[in-house]
């Protein structure tokens, strides 16, 4: 099972160019819309500080970070709820990801035309929001029309379905996000496009990275911060631009531009980890002379699921983790020295993973 994040949003706005500075995939990028028609995926590896350092301290010959999946799907226009564009396709694939990042194009260029004619963030923030909720509100009423029909039989059971889904639709009418209303019944519908976790992201020019206001004199990215902390969305600031030169740098040579800059992380880094967080995913570690691998879970997994992730067999024969708190694997410097100190613990199937364990599971085969 892999986590996937749809990168969104309107014609023309870098989706293409962030994605292929992410996954260094071929995705075609080019100044028309509907550029990309079927979705592109790519793995992209979350950075974490800790796979070097844990790795270092057993002598591990390979290092695995974990990953996420980002789709490229393709733009949206006005209408695309009743098929305008490629409208259909577009919801479609937003169905299938665990999670949004919808790009606003933050950036004037009159060599790059705008769907809509003119740059203007926040309408455009709106058409896409308009167009998912639209589909939803489709979605629910034909599932009212369903439960209408199947509730004549007088089960209690979908009389209060039928309840829950007509407070939905008006939920949705007031154009209010299915992620912010709480409901049981949203499991039972076909997957809601406004109910998965979305961020935002700002693409900017290379001027406003740097803070200089544009030619008008204002900095389209404030207009978008202010919106996402209204809104209650995480907002990341990307130069799809200069990210691209970046991608194409050697590793070596990438770490020394961004330490010249004094940053710790391309903004790039920042949008994956950013999707890691908005999927609440945690990272654990499992660490031996052969490699050092880092794996995701969501937050609040058990132990048994957490072993699943390796491998199918170890979650049905499992009998046991050793667990190793990260810090308590740094502080004493390996396994047998934990296990001596007595900071290697034995848990059960029902152990909560906690971010940064250290993990080793004993199975049956």
């Amino acid at each position: 099972m892999g986590f996937t994040c749809g990168i969104i949003g309107l014609p023309n706005v870098g989706k293409s160019t962030i994605f292929n500075a992410l996954t260094s995939a071929k995705a075609a990028s080019a100044n028309f819309p509907f550029c990309t028609i079927e979705p592109n995926t790519g793995a992209v590896p979350v950075p974490d500080a800790r796979l070097d350092i844990l790795a270092n301290l057993a002598n591990s010959q390979k290092i695995i970070p974990t990953q996420m999946t980002f789709v490229d799907i393709a733009g949206l226009i006005r209408g695309a709820s009743k098929g305008e564009g490629l409208g259909n396709q577009f919801l479609g694939h937003i169905r299938t990801v665990d999670a949004v990042a919808h790009v606003v194009r933050c950036f004037d260029d009159s060599n790059i035309i705008h769907v809509e004619g003119e740059v203007d963030p926040l309408r455009d923030i709106e058409t896409i929001n308009t167009e998912l909720l639209l589909s939803d509100l489709d979605t629910v009423q034909k599932t009212i029309k369903k439960i209408e029909k199947d509730a004549k039989s007088g089960n209690k059971e979908l009389k209060e379905q039928l309840e829950e889904a007509k407070k939905l639709e008006a939920h949705l009418s007031d154009f209010k996000a299915a992620r912010v209303f709480s409901t049981t019944l949203t499991q039972l519908l076909e997957p809601l496009l406004t109910a998965k976790p979305t961020l935002l992201v700002a693409n900017v020019a290379e001027s406003e990275m740097l803070n200089e206001p544009n030619s008008a004199g204002i900095r389209l990215v404030d207009k978008v911060a202010a919106y996402a902390q209204k809104n209650g969305y995480s907002l990341v600031q990307i130069s799809g631009q200069v990210e691209a030169e970046i991608s194409e740098l050697s590793s070596e040579e990438r770490k020394q531009y961004l330490a010249a800059l004094g940053i710790k992380y391309s903004g790039l880094d920042k949008l994956t980890l950013a999707g890691y967080k908005l999927l609440s995913l945690l990272t654990f570690f499992t660490v031996g002379p052969k490699e050092t691998h880092a794996w995701s879970v969501k937050n609040g997994a058990k132990a048994a699921e957490a072993a699943g992730r390796i491998h199918t067999d170890f979650e049905k024969g499992f009998i046991r983790a050793e667990v190793i708190a990260y810090q308590d694997y740094v502080n004493y410097g390996s396994e047998a020295k934990c296990r001596e100190a007595g900071k290697l613990r034995t848990e059960g199937k029902e152990y909560l993973v906690q971010d940064g364990d250290v993990m080793h599971f004993r199975f049956n085969n």
